[in-house]
């Protein structure tokens, strides 16, 4: 148990001490050029390995596609990206280093990124 008397410091006007900043740390470090780094994946146009998919590039791969049905209408955000309608049936496959949420579609001559949350994956 806890007694009802307290006792602090209620007479306290002074100010809380000043906030000290740490002594800038760049300043004292050499400077370091860097060089960029853009990752490639062999075999993969560079296009897709750094996120820009330009689907003239893009070849399907040997073994791996999929027919999907289409579950909801979904407009193209930009030509990367393949519009699709409710109900009607792709070709899908991913891309090695591809967003997984992501796969390539094709509709006859058209190619483009579909979200996958779209699709129904057959076969």
């Amino acid at each position: 148990r806890f007694s009802g008397t307290f006792i602090g410091n209620a007479d306290s006007t002074s100010p809380p001490p000043a906030a000290t900043s740490p002594p800038a740390l760049a300043a004292t470090l050499p400077a370091v050029p860097t060089i960029p780094v853009v990752p490639t994946i062999v075999g993969v146009p560079s296009t897709v390995a750094e996120g820009v998919l330009n689907p003239n590039e893009v070849k399907p791969p040997a073994s791996g596609t999929r027919k999907a049905r289409v579950l909801y209408d979904y407009e193209a955000a930009d030509s990367t990206e393949l519009a699709l309608l409710a109900d009607e049936m792709i070709t899908v496959y991913s891309l090695p280093g591809m967003d997984p949420d992501w796969l390539i579609g094709e509709r006859g001559n058209q190619k483009g990124k579909v979200p996958v949350t779209y699709l129904e994956l057959l076969s």
